[in-house]
């Protein structure tokens, strides 16, 4: 299968790349700046609507994994017309550049958990049929995007993927800003551990190993116009994570607490209903949040 990935160059970009390819699919990316992979990328800003329709026609792909946009929940709230830019705008271009090219591959629309919001105290478990209060720019624009994508005669299939965890992985992201700290601290390069989000926060963490398996199989046998919540099911106070890593590390854990009060908006617990995902696909994470957090520390020594 001729397989497109936009924002191949990103965290999950690289991943979905290898697990394709190691399907045995042809794979070809579009990203906003060239990178070093093993694929051919091509140079492209989404929101070029001409240029894209030129090369969709050039390239022809049976299935598109839409993962491109603006990734940043956090610095949404500094910059939320980037964030708008990046997910409705660009995702609008890449449809309206389908539709002039007259083709109609199988899309995946990769949205955001994010969509759901916070439920308020105690623990909800989402599915895909709850209402949509999205907390933040970034939510937001997803949301719009999401909204807009049914506009179009395309066959989309919908995914909600909650977080995602892994090598590679950038260190505006919490997790793997807490391995690079404590791989520093164990270097004895600086004494504490920075914090600037809410510790106590549950997040549902998932290996992107894992989640871009479940991207394929949703290309596979998902239904068009369907949609379904990705994670693990479960729930990982942010604090034990940062605990974990600091003993697989053998580190003694010292936190300098620099919360953001910008950030009281976001979201305080967050869990997906997977059932709809995993009766359809027959997917299941392998990888144990321990190997996980094993290997982005192996990540982060080099």
């Amino acid at each position: 299968m001729r397989c497109l990935i936009t924002g191949a160059t990103g965290f999950v970009g690289r991943h979905l790349i290898a697990a394709l390819r190691a399907a045995g699919h042809e794979v070809v990316g579009l990203a906003r700046e060239s990178a070093d992979l093993d694929i051919l990328v091509h140079t492209l800003d989404l929101n070029d609507t001409p240029a894209t329709t030129t090369l969709l026609k050039q390239i022809q792909p049976a299935w598109i994994f839409h993962l491109a946009g603006y990734a940043d929940n956090g610095r949404s709230f500094q910059e939320p017309a980037a964030a708008w830019a990046g997910n409705r705008d660009a995702t609008r271009s890449l449809y309206t550049a389908m539709v002039q090219a007259e083709l109609r591959p199988r899309i995946l629309y990769v949205s955001s958990g994010l969509v759901y919001g916070d439920a308020g105290p105690g623990e909800h478990v989402f599915t895909e049929t709850d209402a949509l209060r999205p907390a933040s720019p970034y939510a937001e624009s997803k949301v719009a995007a999401e909204q807009l994508s049914r506009e179009f005669p395309l066959d989309i299939v919908y995914v909600r993927p909650f977080n995602q965890i892994g090598p590679g992985q950038l260190p505006n992201y919490a997790v793997a800003n807490f391995a690079r700290q404590v791989v520093a601290v164990e270097r004895e390069l600086q004494t504490h551990v920075i914090v600037k989000g809410n510790l106590n926060a549950r997040r549902d963490l998932t290996d992107v190993r894992d989640m871009v398996k479940a991207y394929i199989r949703l290309l596979e046998v998902g239904q068009s116009g369907e949609v379904y919540n990705a994670g693990s099911g479960q729930t990982y106070r942010m604090g034990d994570i940062l605990n974990r890593l600091a003993a697989l590390a053998h580190i003694t854990l010292q936190i300098d607490d620099q919360s953001d009060p910008n950030r009281q908006a976001d979201t305080a617990v967050s869990r997906a209903d997977i059932r709809k995902l995993q009766q359809t696909t027959g997917w299941k994470p392998e990888h144990s949040v321990e190997q996980t957090l094993t290997d982005v520390l192996a990540d982060c020594r080099g």
